[in-house]
């Protein structure tokens, strides 16, 4: 199947401009990021559409003139039944256009000098010995997993951190377009799904520092609600005093309301279109002093300005002795079965990249591999016995609108998620201006041909909002050699995404929009809010545009043991040794972005399991 062809129809390629023709390479390096059956769905869904440019015209459409391109792209537009083909075949081609579209524009761009990481210990798994001994194995270096081995570092523990994925430096960031870093940060190249209905996208980072690298630097406080509710609902010991480690997390962090200088246009017109409905919005607070507005958070911050762990927790877990282990897999927590007091870690056993194993025996591992990953791990290490792992996913499921305006606002310019709208938070919706380097969102622009490349060619027209939701835990984390996600929307959940679609969209008509896109092919405009009613009274979530981000819940705690496979205390039931650090052990939805929650939870569990063993040592001597 010849790519060139596809990518000529979709974006109306004339031969006018330069970068359409660049497209198809690129294309093919977002396909080979992505896991196989994404990959093949993809090249299918466009050997389906060629194949009916033959029976329609008796050539493919790489032998077609433009005209006949757009003519034979149109028809299918027309068909309702292929517009799911199409929309499947745009996302990667929009995602590639974006990219070339922006370089092209960046050309003259003066290149800027990153700052010097802060130093850490880190070694490749090639290079690791095959047998080695720690005090403490901490499995992922993400939020959790560096709040962990700092605490426990800290405490004079010999501490070994273990991540599947390499280390990437702030000066990596800045020598490689956004859409080249996907590959290397994300899981599956950031197709990672969730089966179900409506299938969902739910990418997370796989990298030094975990989706910390990825994630858009916002750093909202577990509400207090969320926290009483853990504490008297499920008897999470770790939700007392969670306030003092929140606090340390924001101080580790450096978090701070976002300055306004930095905001961008898309912010601003969130807080304007607050302003004239009279709602609650303001600044988020972000980790990221100093922040340039360069809008690629989500790709690395080429700038040094985000916090994220491998900048500002891990450099204090090396430097009081933690090393960590890169390309790393963890295959197996290791258990002495036979010891006095009942089963106990004995340390973890790890493939390397060229698929040899090493092992490092420890009396403590701390699993922090995150919520999709966690539970998959303990199942293959002879731990998953407890009915509920694997259980109670929850995540925030999420979709876009745009809104046109008469005047550039150049949404890529400025912090990338700049603005918190909470009028509808207690409701379960926080809706957040959020921006990403072109083509990167999961907002798709409507149609095909050269509707679609008018609108590529007046993105700079476009403000961008999205919108998570407080969800029901509604999914599970299958399988132990590969993990599998299931998620089905709740449907208390999906009204909401619809009320949130209704109310972005009320938002930019009032900060001025000419029009609001609704990512929805079946009705893809409106000019007023009585239209974008109108529109929305037949359309469901399912034919929404949505993705989801912050697992958790996955390996909850709790004081049920019928419900919560890990303890209060965020241990393990069933193993001495074994410690749940990550959003997994969060017994419901926080909510609320949630990486203050998971440092906070991580540093009270370890922070706990220090205290208990220094007493239980003092006792003994």
């Amino acid at each position: 199947m010849s790519m060139p062809g596809l990518v000529a129809a979709l974006l109306a390629d004339d031969g006018s401009r330069c970068w359409p023709a660049r497209v198809p390479h690129r294309l093919d390096d977002v396909l080979d990021s992505m896991p196989v059956p994404a990959r093949v769905g993809v090249r299918g869904a466009a050997a389906a559409v060629d194949a009916y440019a033959l029976a329609r015209t008796g050539r493919r459409l790489a032998g077609l003139r433009p005209a006949e391109r757009d003519a034979v792209i149109g028809s299918l537009g027309a068909h309702r039944a292929l517009v799911p083909l199409l929309d499947l075949l745009k996302m990667p081609v929009l995602l590639a256009a974006g990219t070339e579209r922006m370089l092209e524009q960046a050309a003259a761009a003066p290149a800027r000098t990153p700052p010097d990481d802060p130093p850490l210990d880190c070694t490749p798994a090639g290079q690791w010995p095959d047998r080695s001994t720690a005090d403490a194995v901490v499995i992922g270096s993400g939020a959790g997993g560096a709040m962990a081995a700092r605490t426990l570092a800290r405490a004079g523990l010999r501490t070994v951190v273990l991540e599947e994925g390499e280390h990437h430096t702030t000066a990596s960031f800045g020598q490689r377009a956004p859409l080249d870093r996907f590959a290397a940060l994300y899981r599956d190249g950031g197709a990672t799904v969730a089966a179900g209905r409506p299938p969902l996208l739910l990418p997370t980072g796989r990298a030094v520092g975990g989706t910390t690298i990825v994630n858009s630097g916002t750093c909202y406080r577990t509400p207090d609600q969320v926290i009483e509710r853990w504490r008297s609902s499920f008897g999470f010991a770790v939700a007392e005093g969670l306030d003092a480690h929140l606090d340390e997390a924001e101080r580790t962090l450096r978090v701070a309301t976002q300055p306004l200088d930095v905001l961008g246009n898309n912010g601003r017109l969130a807080l304007a279109g607050a302003a004239e409905l009279g709602w609650e919005a303001g600044a988020l607070r972000r980790n990221a002093p100093g922040c340039k507005g360069s809008c690629q958070c989500v790709v690395g911050c080429p700038t040094g300005a985000k916090q994220s762990v491998q900048l500002s927790v891990l450099p204090a877990a090396c430097a009081a002795g933690a090393r960590i282990v890169t390309g790393a897999r963890v295959r197996r927590v290791l258990v002495d079965p036979d010891r006095r007091g009942g089963p106990r870690a004995a340390g973890v056993r790890v493939r390397r990249p060229d698929g040899s194993d090493l092992e490092i025996l420890s009396p403590l591992v701390v699993v922090a591999a995150g919520a999709l990953q966690s539970p998959p791990l303990l199942r293959r290490s002879g731990l998953g016995s407890h009915p509920r792992l694997g259980r109670n996913l929850s995540v925030h499921p999420a979709t876009s609108v745009a809104g046109r305006f008469a005047e550039p606002v150049t949404a890529w310019e400025g912090v990338l998620q700049s603005v918190g709208v909470e009028e509808l938070h207690h409701d379960g919706i926080l809706i957040e201006a959020t921006a990403t380097p072109p083509g990167m969102s999961s907002f798709v622009l409507p149609g095909v041909g050269r509707e679609l490349r008018r609108e590529l060619e007046s993105a700079q027209h476009l403000a961008t909002f999205g919108a998570m939701i407080a969800d029901l835990p509604s999914g599970r984390v299958l399988g132990s050699g590969h993990t599998l996600i299931r998620y089905d929307l709740h449907p208390r959940d999906a009204r909401r995404l619809m009320t949130a679609v209704r109310a972005m969209g009320r938002l930019l008509f009032a900060a001025g929009a000419r029009e609001v896109l609704t990512g929805v092919p079946a009705a893809p405009r409106a000019r007023d809010d009585a239209e974008l009613e109108a529109l929305l009274t037949n359309v469901t979530a399912r034919q929404l545009h949505l993705s989801a981000f912050h697992p958790t819940g996955t390996v909850a705690a709790g004081s049920d043991p019928r419900r919560a496979p890990a303890d209060p205390e965020g241990r393990l039931r069933g193993v001495h040794g074994v410690l749940i650090a990550d959003g997994s052990v969060l017994p419901a939805c926080p909510e609320v972005n949630p990486q203050l929650s998971i440092m906070a939870a991580a540093l009270a569990i370890t922070a706990r399991y220090v205290r208990n063993e220094a007493a239980q040592s003092a006792s003994a001597g």
